[in-house]
């Protein structure tokens, strides 16, 4: 028995979704792109597939464009829309606390002569829509914002950040990583304004190795990957049909279910952020108001690679806040510019429509005895 608070990592896959994947896998398995009959019905399926993708996303089925995963979409969108825009200007607008999936690409497009601004957070980790307008400029080609981060449960100001683009005339197009709101908090891509727009399969109980793009119709987003001309011809590759019949399930399944799901893990969520501060002396909440899934704490003057490897030995899995990677501390949390003691100290809680009350009093049982028992830190 385990209690699992890392749904911001990865959820576990609904018994739906494996069943759809392996039925896909063992009864459709024909090549779409085959003109033979058995081939259309793979092909009639992923067509199936992207209805129901495209009702969860709230756009047409013809917007919605298979990846294998957040990251390639990310990728896709940013250097695919820097391709677009390329004639309209080398300025690009994002903030300091995206995924890597967004940064990286950025940051090799500096190297090779862009122009990028980083917009940083406040304390609370939310980016001001002014600091959007200020640095809109004429020769602004794409601006690439998240709707919810993955390590704070901010809420970004995508929608204000589309009017601000809209008012200045600039030509930039809007990229959103959606990856943690999608069914998470309620939108459209048409709400939010948005060109582009990137989910992840295993974010939403889908199996891993499957995600999509939404490109707004009209868009002609140059492809990445180039070859026998599938999606349309923006993403070749032999369709993963199992993968995706995965993710249509567990969209289909989400969206079903989305009111109840958001309700129940907005009041674990403030149950939890009420009896951690109450319970385990000195915990501090980093950020109030947020995405239900996602509760980022800290144990200030407390290793948190120490306290989640505590948690661990007692069955209680979460991630650390500075998830560190070569000694180097998660570079949203030091965007907050932290006191070192609670940079050291972050931990990111995070739940699913799964998470039990049970899992909760384990969470709060086990970070207070850590409190108790683990030695603080001279830092």
């Amino acid at each position: 028995m385990f209690h699992y608070f890392d749904n911001a990592a990865t959820t576990q896959v609904r018994p739906e979704a494996a069943q759809a994947a392996l039925e896909a896998m063992t009864q459709q398995w024909g090549n779409p792109s085959s003109v033979y009959q058995f081939g259309g019905r793979a092909a009639a399926l992923v067509k199936d597939c992207r209805r129901d993708v495209a009702q969860a996303l709230g756009c047409q089925l013809e917007e919605v464009y298979f990846t294998s995963c957040g990251t390639e979409s990310d990728n896709w969108a940013i250097r695919s829309g820097v391709e677009l825009n390329r004639r309209k200007g080398r300025h690009i607008i994002t903030t300091a606390i995206e995924h890597a999936a967004v940064l990286e690409p950025c940051r090799e497009l500096e190297r090779q002569g862009w122009e990028v601004t980083y917009l940083t957070p406040d304390k609370q980790g939310q980016i001001d829509p002014a600091q959007v307008e200020a640095a809109l400029r004429e020769d602004t080609m794409l601006v690439s914002m998240m709707l919810v981060n993955n390590e704070l449960g901010t809420i970004l100001p995508v929608k204000e950040t589309a009017r601000a683009i809209q008012k200045s005339g600039c030509p930039a197009l809007l990229h959103c990583d959606g990856v943690q709101g999608f069914l998470k908090v309620p939108f459209t891509p048409k709400e939010l304004g948005v060109d582009l727009l990137s989910i992840s399969g295993h974010k939403i109980h889908a199996p891993k190795g499957i995600g999509a793009l939404y490109v707004k119709k009209g868009l002609k987003l140059p492809p990445l990957i180039r070859g026998g001309g599938q999606e349309s011809g923006l993403r070749s590759g032999t369709e993963a049909t199992g993968q995706i019949a995965a993710l249509a399930a567990a969209a289909r399944l989400g969206r079903a279910t989305m009111e109840a799901d958001l309700k129940h893990m907005a009041r674990l969520r403030e149950e939890t952020a009420a009896r951690l501060t109450q319970q385990v002396p000195g915990l501090k909440v980093l950020v109030e108001h947020g995405a239900p899934h996602i509760l980022p704490v800290t144990m200030p003057g407390y290793k948190s690679e120490v306290v989640v490897r505590y948690l661990s030995d007692r069955g209680v899995f979460l991630s650390s806040g500075s998830a560190c990677h070569k000694g180097k501390p998660s570079h949203v949390f030091a965007a907050l510019k932290l006191p070192k003691p609670e940079l050291d100290g972050a931990l990111r809680i995070s739940f699913s429509a799964d998470t039990s009350q049970e899992d909760v009093d384990a969470l709060v049982q086990a970070l207070a005895a850590a409190k108790q028992e683990l030695f603080p830190t001279m830092s």
